[in-house]
């Protein structure tokens, strides 16, 4: 046996001398750039999936809560009195909370922000809706209300939003489809940057992995090596990331509560809300940081030992 100190080294003793990757390369801050890019995009588009869905949830509850009595004025007709006896009719019909009548001026400033200030509305032949709140139980059965009308309003139609809400559900579902898949082609590309940084700091490192093995190292020390040293660049460049998607979604959430005293801006978030992610939003930022973070070590492991067998 060898003297003291000259024998066949240890795995702490290793880990101490002989550093496999360095701490601090042009590769290792390049391969931080791409992941802190790469979780910006992700969590931007996980956090984008979480403002649309929240705000799908909002106009479905909105939309389904009521349904619409719209009435087109005639000639030869007082709309105001037709208007008066269809929501009086419709208060009266079984399963109706409420009906609650749009003044002319009310349906003319509704139409406004869409036509512009430039047009005169009192000249066009705008519909005077009548918005009608059905009891709890009563969204579905709209039979009764429907057969009143036909009696009582026959000028009347009914809309019960449901072509509204069947594309609100078409629409959320292919956003949140297409984020899942530009949120799978991001992992993708990032496995792909740690996958050729990992393959080159081993073709970099060759001579002391073949030293390690020579030596006696176990392929689980060199790959947990390795695997130490990427899974700190993924935490530095996720911590980057996620931070500055945090961050751009705060920033968002102030412009829009600043915005929404405009009438421009108060239409932009009722139509897609205030952009505003709390927790869980959040939360699910710090989520996909830390899986990329996490990812990025498991990935870099698998690839050392996968070169590693190709070695022996």
């Amino acid at each position: 046996m060898n003297d003291a100190g000259q024998g066949i080294p240890t795995d702490s003793q290793l880990k101490r001398d002989m550093p496999l990757v360095p701490a601090d390369s042009i590769a290792g801050r390049a391969l931080v750039v791409v992941i802190a890019i790469m979780t910006f995009l992700a969590c931007l588009t996980a956090g984008g999936a979480i403002l649309v869905g929240e705000a799908s949830q909002a106009w479905r509850g909105d939309v389904s809560r009521d349904v619409t009595i719209q009435i087109k004025p005639r000639a030869g007709e007082d709309a105001d009195v037709v208007v008066a006896a269809a929501a009086e009719i419709a208060s009266r019909a079984p399963g109706v909370a409420d009906a609650m009548a749009y003044s002319k001026a009310q349906s003319e400033a509704i139409l406004a922000p869409w036509l512009g200030d430039g047009v005169d509305l009192g000249q066009l032949p705008i519909p005077r809706l009548i918005i009608v709140h059905m009891q709890a139980g009563h969204r579905d059965d709209l039979e009764p209300l429907r057969a009143a009308l036909a009696a009582g309003a026959p000028a009347a139609s009914l809309d019960d939003h449901r072509l509204w809400l069947s594309r609100l559900d078409v629409m959320a579902g292919a956003i949140v489809v297409f984020a899942a898949a530009l949120f799978a082609l991001m992992i993708v590309a990032m496995g792909t940057a740690v996958g050729f940084a990992t393959r080159g700091a081993m073709a970099g490192a060759r001579e002391i992995v073949e030293v390690l093995h020579f030596v006696g190292a176990a392929d689980s020390y060199i790959a947990g090596q390795f695997q130490g040293h990427f899974f700190r660049l993924g935490l530095k460049g996720a911590g980057i990331g996620g931070g500055a998607a945090a961050a751009f979604f705060a920033v968002a959430a102030l412009a829009s509560f600043i915005a929404r005293r405009t009438s421009a801006g108060a239409e932009i978030a009722a139509l897609f809300g205030a952009f505003r992610l709390g927790l869980p939003g959040y939360a699910a930022i710090a989520i996909v940081a830390g899986a990329i973070a996490v990812l990025t070590g498991v990935l870099s492991r698998r690839i050392v030992f996968r070169q590693l067998s190709l070695l022996l």
